[in-house]
C-alpha cells in the first residue's frame, strides 16, 4: 500500500542500515484498509566524542579541515550526502537522520584543545562540513556560538555554510572576526520556489529569509557568498539565473555550485521521495540526474562527482558561469588573514623559556 507524502520531513521512511543485521519494514495493519504514518518527533542524544576537528581528504570540496558539533540534521534535506554517515552510529540514513540528532556537548572544549596543539598553525576550519551547525537544536545548545567565541579569541579563521537564519544571532561575533578577515559565510540556496523548498528542505529557513541573512551580513561588512547547491537537473536547474541575481542583489560576492549526486543509500531515499513529491515528472528528473553522471545517479570520481559530466552538465556549467558574470559574482578571491592566529598554549609555555 502506498502511503501519502509526509510533510515536514524529507525522507519518507527509514531504510536498512548497511552496517546492521537488523532491517526496517512497514507492514500493513491487519484489518485496516487505510492508516496514517505519524511524523516522528525530533529526539536528541548527548554524546562525548574524542575529537571535533577532522582532516578532509577529498580534494574537491573546498576545505582542508571541518568541525561538526552535531551528527544528523533536523533540516531534513532529501539529497544530503551526510545521511550515509548516520549509519555509523547505528541509525538509518532515512528518517532517523533528521529526527535522531546526536549533540556533541563537549565540542567547544575539544575545539579549544585542538587550537592549543603545539603543531596547529591556524589553517582555516569549516563549520558545517557535514551537517548544518545552525540547525534548530543550536538555539538550545549554542555549541556553534561557543566555537565561534573560541575562534575569535585565538584568531582562528572559520568558514561557515548554513541554510538557517539562526546565524544572525551570532552576527556580533562574526562582525568582529570579519574585521580581521577571519571568517567568510556562505548561504546555501538552490531554489526560490516555496513549494520546492518545503518538500526538498522541509525544516530550513525559506529562501527569502536566507536572502535577508545575506543582506544583513553584507551590510556590516561580513564577507558572504552563496552555494547554489545542489542543483537538481529537471527540478531546480532552471532557477539558476534568478537565484544568482537575487543573491547578488542581497550582497553576495561569490557563488559556487554542485550537481546533485546520490551516493550510497541516498539514491533509495531520494528515489522514493521523488515519486511521492513529483510523480508527474519523476522519470524526467531521475534520467536528468543520470545524464550528468554517465548514466548513473552517482559518480565517485574526484573532479567529476561534484560538477558532473556530459552535455547537460556542460549546459548547467555554462549557464552558471554566464549569470555569475552578469551579476559580478566571483570577481575577487577571499583570503583569510592567518597572521592573527595565536596558539595560547605555546604563548604560556614561552613564559617559562628563560634560555
Amino acid at each position: 500500500m502506498e502511503h501519502e507524502f509526509i510533510y515536514g520531513r524529507g525522507a519518507q521512511k527509514n531504510i536498512h542500515n548497511v552496517f546492521s543485521k537488523l532491517s526496517y519494514s512497514q507492514e500493513h495493519i491487519e484489518g485496516i484498509d487505510d492508516w496514517e504514518q505519524e511524523v516522528p518527533n525530533t529526539q536528541f542524544t548527548i554524546i562525548h566524542p574524542k575529537t571535533i576537528v577532522n582532516k578532509v581528504s577529498s580534494p574537491d570540496v573546498g576545505m582542508e579541515y571541518s568541525a561538526n558539533p552535531y551528527q544528523g540534521c533536523e533540516h531534513g534535506c532529501i539529497y544530503c550526502y551526510a545521511r550515509n554517515s548516520h549509519q555509523y552510529w547505528g541509525y538509518s540514513a532515512g528518517l532517523d537522520f533528521e529526527s535522531k540528532i546526536l549533540v556533541k556537548s563537549n565540542a567547544p572544549k575539544l575545539f579549544r584543545d585542538f587550537l592549543c596543539k603545539k603543531s596547529w598553525d591556524g589553517t582555516p576550519i569549516s563549520l558545517s562540513g557535514n551537517t548544518d551547525c545552525y540547525q534548530p537544536l543550536e538555539r538550545k545548545f549554542k555549541l556553534t556560538q561557543s566555537i565561534l567565541k573560541i575562534a575569535l579569541e585565538h584568531g582562528q579563521p572559520i568558514g561557515l555554510i548554513t541554510k538557517n537564519s539562526l546565524i544572525l544571532r551570532d552576527i556580533d561575533i562574526l562582525a568582529e572576526m570579519a574585521k580581521k578577515n577571519l571568517c567568510v559565510v556562505f548561504l546555501s540556496i538552490n531554489s526560490l520556489t516555496k513549494e520546492t523548498r518545503s518538500k526538498m528542505e522541509p525544516r530550513t529557513a525559506t529562501a527569502q529569509q536566507r536572502l535577508k541573512v545575506i543582506e544583513a551580513l553584507a551590510s556590516i561588512g561580513i564577507p558572504v557568498g552563496i552555494m547554489c547547491a545542489p542543483i537538481i537537473p529537471g527540478l531546480t536547474d532552471h532557477e539558476i539565473p534568478k537565484v544568482l541575481k537575487a543573491a547578488a542583489d542581497a550582497g553576495a560576492r561569490w557563488a559556487g555550485y554542485t550537481i546533485v549526486r546520490l551516493n550510497g543509500e541516498i539514491s533509495k531515499i531520494f528515489e522514493e521521495w521523488l515519486w511521492k513529491a513529483y510523480p508527474d515528472r519523476a522519470n524526467k528528473i531521475w534520467h536528468s540526474i543520470q545524464a550528468c553522471h554517465n548514466g548513473k545517479v552517482n559518480d565517485s570520481e574526484f573532479g567529476n562527482r561534484m560538477k558532473g559530466t556530459g552535455q547537460l552538465a556542460e549546459i548547467i556549467r555554462d549557464n552558471f558561469r554566464l549569470h555569475c558574470n552578469k551579476n559580478n559574482l566571483n570577481n575577487s578571491m577571499f583570503e583569510y588573514d592567518l597572521s592573527h592566529f595565536k596558539n595560547q598554549r605555546n604563548t604560556q609555555l614561552n613564559l617559562f623559556d628563560f634560555q
